[in-house]
């Protein structure tokens, strides 16, 4: 579909028509959005706020993002690094966050190995089975 060929009117109808299902008790500014997908499908949405104003965006959804984005669907690791301000003597086993859990539970199930590194030598590494078990993923949709 060409940008000459498409509904603006109409897209934008539906934009207003997701505003209206905003949830926004903080700020007070509803947004409403409509995703026009090549095969001619609109997605909506609206915005939805938390009382923790702007959940932060975690470095494992960054690289999924980046990933998806980019064509890939189908993950066999990740591995996860984190450290104080300090510096690299100051690192830590760092998990996924739950968000992040669910996230990758998406593209990777049960199996997707998660790395949590200390160093090159020092991790420990779970299965997402194990980190998020019981998990909810496109097969409990189908």
């Amino acid at each position: 579909m060409g940008n000459d060929t498409i509904d603006r009117a109409a897209l934008i109808r539906a934009a207003f028509a997701a505003r209206e299902f905003a949830y926004t008790p903080y700020s007070h500014f509803k947004v409403g959005a409509a995703l026009l997908a090549k095969d001619g499908t609109v997605y909506t949405g609206c915005n939805v706020e938390s009382a923790a104003y702007s959940p932060t965006q975690c470095a494992e959804r960054t690289a999924l993002g980046k990933a998806v984005s980019e064509g890939a669907r189908a993950f066999t690791a990740i591995a996860v690094v984190g450290a104080r301000d300090n510096g690299p003597d100051d690192a830590l086993i760092t998990s996924p966050c739950g968000v992040c859990r669910q996230m990758l539970y998406e593209f990777g199930g049960d199996s997707l190995l998660v790395i949590m590194a200390k160093s090159e030598t020092d991790w420990v590494e779970r299965t997402l089975g194990e980190l998020l078990p019981l998990g909810f993923g496109p097969a409990k949709l189908q």
